[in-house]
C-alpha cells in the first residue's frame, strides 16, 4: 500500500461530512481533486470504503474502521509536530473553543494577545447557538466554551470574564408614540426572537414569563445578526446584548427603549467540564486569561461603562 497523509486527511473529512462536496469546501479544494484522491485511496483496498445510494454517501463498516485508524495516525503526526515545537521551547498544539453566537463580539479579544504570543498554536473556534455549544462541551470535543447563561445539566468549572447586558432596542426612526407605553408597546411593534436553543432566546423568555409581559405580535430569526438587521430595518424591536449593537447605537441606527426590569444582566464565562485534564495549550490559555482579563476588559470594553 502507498497511501499518503494527504489522502488520509481527505478521507477523514469525507467521513466526517458524509459528502465529497462539503469535504472539498472545508479543505479548500476542488471537488474533482477530492474525488481523485478518494478514488486513489479506495484503489488500495479490495473492500469498499463507501458507497453512494440515491445520491447519498454512506461509509461502510470497513471504511469506518479505516477512518478510526487514520484518525490515530493523524493524531500521532500532530503529536510529532507539537513535540518538535516544544523541544524548541515553543508552546504548540490545538486550542478548541466553541462560542455562542453573540460571543463572537467577545472571544476574539480574549484570544488575540495569547495567539500572538504563541504563533505555533492552531486555533479552532466554532460560533453557533447555545445548544450546539453545550453539546460539543458534553461530548468533550472542545477545550472551552464561552456562554452567557450557565448550563444546568452539566457539571462544569468556569472563569468569569465580563458582564453581559441586554436591552430592549428599536430603530431610531420608529414612531416614539408607539414606544412610550410599556403596556401597549408590543401591540404596535412586533418583538423579534432568536431561534429556540439560543441563550438570548432563553433570557428573553425568562424575562417575559417573570414579568407577565404579553406579546401579541412576534417574529423569529435564526441569528443575532439577522435580528439586528431586522430591527434596523424597522420590522420590530428586540431584547439584545449591548455588546453586539454598540456601533449601531453610536451611529444612531438603533435606540434603547427604557423598560421596567431591563437591562437583563448576566456574565460572559469560559466554562469547561469539571475534572477535565487540560492539555498544555489549554492550561496556558486559562492561565493567560486569569492574569490578563482585567487588562483586556479595561482596554477593549471600557465603552460599556456608560450603560
Amino acid at each position: 500500500m502507498n497511501y499518503t497523509l494527504h489522502q488520509l486527511q481527505i478521507f477523514l473529512k469525507v467521513v466526517q461530512t458524509k459528502s465529497v462536496t462539503k469535504a472539498a469546501e472545508e479543505l479548500h479544494l476542488t471537488q474533482p481533486a477530492v474525488s481523485i484522491q478518494l478514488k486513489n485511496f479506495q484503489d488500495q483496498f479490495d473492500i469498499p470504503l463507501a458507497e453512494v445510494v440515491g445520491r447519498r454517501l454512506y461509509i461502510s463498516d470497513f471504511g469506518q474502521e479505516i477512518a478510526d485508524v487514520a484518525q490515530n495516525i493523524i493524531n500521532q503526526v500532530e503529536t510529532i509536530n507539537y513535540k518538535t515545537m516544544a523541544f524548541k521551547g515553543q508552546l504548540s498544539g490545538r486550542l478548541k473553543v466553541s462560542v455562542v453566537s453573540t460571543g463572537k463580539y467577545v472571544m476574539p479579544y480574549f484570544l488575540s494577545h495569547f495567539m500572538k504570543l504563541h504563533s505555533s498554536i492552531e486555533l479552532q473556534m466554532d460560533v453557533t447557538n447555545k445548544s450546539k455549544v453545550l453539546s460539543s462541551l458534553e461530548k468533550n470535543e472542545i477545550d472551552f466554551a464561552l456562554v452567557s447563561v450557565l448550563p444546568t445539566n452539566l457539571n462544569v468549572e468556569r472563569l468569569d470574564l465580563l458582564q453581559n447586558k441586554l436591552y430592549l432596542v428599536a430603530n431610531s426612526n420608529l414612531d416614539k408614540a408607539n414606544l412610550q407605553n410599556q403596556d401597549t408597546i408590543f401591540n404596535n411593534v412586533p418583538l423579534i426572537f432568536r431561534e429556540k436553543g439560543s441563550g438570548t432566546r432563553q433570557l428573553m423568555e425568562n424575562f417575559i414569563n417573570k414579568n407577565a409581559v404579553t406579546i401579541p405580535k412576534k417574529m423569529e430569526l435564526t441569528s443575532n445578526e439577522a435580528v439586528k438587521q431586522a430591527v434596523i430595518a424597522g420590522l420590530g424591536c428586540s431584547i439584545m446584548p449591548l455588546i453586539g449593537i454598540k456601533n449601531e447605537l453610536a451611529n444612531k441606527e438603533l435606540q434603547i427603549i427604557p423598560f421596567k426590569g431591563l437591562p437583563i444582566t448576566t456574565t460572559w464565562s469560559i466554562i469547561w467540564l469539571k475534572g477535565k485534564k487540560h492539555a498544555p495549550v489549554a492550561a496556558a490559555f486559562l492561565a493567560h486569561l486569569a492574569q490578563e482579563k482585567a487588562t483586556i476588559i479595561e482596554e477593549k470594553f471600557n465603552w460599556s461603562e456608560g450603560y
